[in-house]
C-alpha cells in the first residue's frame, strides 16, 4: 500500500491518545481496572427518573447555547451555598464535561505561542489541551506532599505566562491544596495579570482538610466543575464553567460552534442531581475514604514510598520502574496508568485507581505486592 502523501495540523503531531484511555480500550474484560476514574457507582435513581422523564417529555432538542436556565440557576445557587462565590446565570455555561470547559477556558484566554503553568504530574488532558490552543505546557514540580507550591508557580512566570491550572483535590496524586494555598495562587494571578483556572471535579471527595474555591479571593478566577465524579454521572457528560461575563461571552462564541448545547436530557439529569437529596454522595464519599484507607494499608505493607492521598480517589507511588510494573501487572489482569502518562515528574509512579469494589481492590493489592 503506498505511503500516504497527507499532510495533518502540526498541533496533532505534539499530543497523543491518553495513557488512561490507552489502558481503558486495550483492557481485557476480565481485568481489574484500576486505571480508570470513574466511579463504579450507579447513577442515583432520582437522577435516571429524571432523564426518563425529559425522553417522555419529548424534551430531545436543542437547548440554549449556555444551558437550560433552571440548570445554570442550579449551578449558581451551588457555587454561593457551597463555595462562597456570588455567579449570576449569565456568568455560567454549561459545557459537554469538564474537559470541554477546559478546551473553552484555554482557548479563550492564552494566545498563540504563550505558556500555560500547570501542576506536574496533572490530570492529561492540561498539556494536551494546551498544545491544540498552539501553545506551551510549563509544568510546576510538586512537594512532597505531592501539592504544588505557589514559590515555585511564581518562579516559572515568563511574560509569555497567560494562564495557571490549579486541581485540587488532584488527579493523579489525591493532593488536596490548602486554603492559604489557593489564596496565595488567586494573589499571584491577580498580581501577574494572568488567568487563574481551577479544576474543581473532586471537590466532594475529600477525606482530611477542606474545598476552598480560589474564586472566593478574586473574582478573575474561572471556576470548572462537573456532575460526573460527584454523582456518578461520567458518561452523561455534563460539567459547567463559571467567570467573569466578558469571559463568558468569548468562551460561548467558542462552544456554540463546536458544540451549540450541552445534551439536552443530560442536562434536566445534572439539574435533579444538583437539587435533589445529596445522601448518595456521602455515601460514596465514605466508601471511598474506605479503600483509600485500604489502599494506603497494602501498599505500606510492600514499603513502597507515596504520599497519603486527602481526596478524589488515586494514589500515586513510586516504583522502580513504571512500563516493567505495568507490564508485569497487565500479564497479571491488572491495569494501572504509568506515571509519565501524566508529566515528566510523573516518571517512576503508577497511578491506583480505587474507584473499584473493595473486593476486587484487595485482589489487586496482593497481586501487585506479589509482582513488586
Amino acid at each position: 500500500m503506498p505511503k500516504s502523501t497527507k499532510t495533518f495540523a502540526s498541533r496533532v503531531s505534539k499530543i497523543d491518545i491518553s495513557g488512561i484511555r490507552k489502558a481503558f480500550e486495550s483492557a481485557p474484560e476480565e481485568a481489574i481496572n484500576l486505571g480508570l476514574g470513574q466511579p463504579d457507582f450507579d447513577t442515583p435513581e432520582h437522577i435516571k427518573r429524571a432523564a426518563i422523564k425529559a425522553i417522555e417529555d419529548g424534551f430531545t432538542g436543542y437547548t440554549p447555547n449556555a444551558g437550560i436556565p433552571e440548570l445554570r440557576n442550579a449551578i449558581s445557587d451551588k457555587l454561593k451555598k457551597e463555595n462562597g462565590i456570588s455567579v449570576p446565570q449569565d456568568e455560567i455555561i454549561v459545557t459537554s464535561g469538564a474537559s470541554e470547559a477546559l478546551h473553552l477556558a484555554i482557548h479563550a484566554l492564552v494566545e498563540k505561542g504563550g505558556e500555560v503553568l500547570m501542576p506536574s504530574p496533572c490530570f492529561v488532558s492540561y498539556p494536551a489541551l494546551t498544545y491544540l490552543s498552539d501553545a506551551r505546557p510549563v509544568g510546576v514540580p510538586l512537594r512532597d506532599d505531592l501539592t504544588m507550591d505557589p514559590l515555585e508557580v511564581e518562579k516559572r512566570i515568563t511574560r509569555k505566562t497567560g494562564a495557571l491550572i490549579v486541581n485540587s483535590p488532584a488527579n493523579p496524586t489525591g493532593a488536596v491544596q490548602t486554603e492559604r494555598d489557593m489564596k496565595a495562587f488567586a494573589e499571584i494571578a491577580d498580581e501577574h495579570r494572568i488567568a487563574l483556572i481551577s479544576d474543581e471535579v473532586y471537590e466532594h471527595f475529600i477525606y482530611e482538610g477542606k474545598h476552598a474555591s480560589p474564586a472566593k479571593f478574586s473574582d478573575e478566577v474561572v471556576t470548572i466543575n462537573a456532575t460526573s465524579k460527584t454523582y456518578a454521572m461520567t458518561g452523561w457528560r455534563i460539567g459547567y464553567v463559571a467567570a467573569k461575563k466578558e469571559l463568558i461571552e468569548q468562551m460561548l462564541k467558542i462552544h456554540s460552534y463546536i458544540q451549540a448545547c450541552a445534551p439536552s436530557i443530560s442536562q434536566k439529569a445534572s439539574y435533579a442531581a444538583l437539587t435533589g437529596p445529596q445522601e448518595c454522595v456521602g455515601k460514596m464519599r465514605e466508601v471511598f475514604m474506605e479503600r483509600r484507607n485500604l489502599v494506603v494499608d497494602a501498599l505500606r505493607k510492600m514499603n513502597l514510598r507515596f504520599a497519603v492521598p486527602h481526596g478524589a480517589f488515586y494514589i500515586f507511588p513510586e516504583v522502580s520502574d513504571e512500563r516493567d510494573t505495568t507490564a508485569k501487572l497487565l500479564e497479571k489482569k491488572v491495569i494501572v496508568t504509568p506515571g509519565s502518562s501524566f508529566g515528566e515528574y510523573g516518571r517512576n509512579h503508577i497511578r491506583i485507581s480505587y474507584a473499584v469494589s473493595t473486593e476486587k481492590l484487595k485482589t489487586a493489592m496482593e497481586i501487585i505486592s506479589s509482582v513488586l
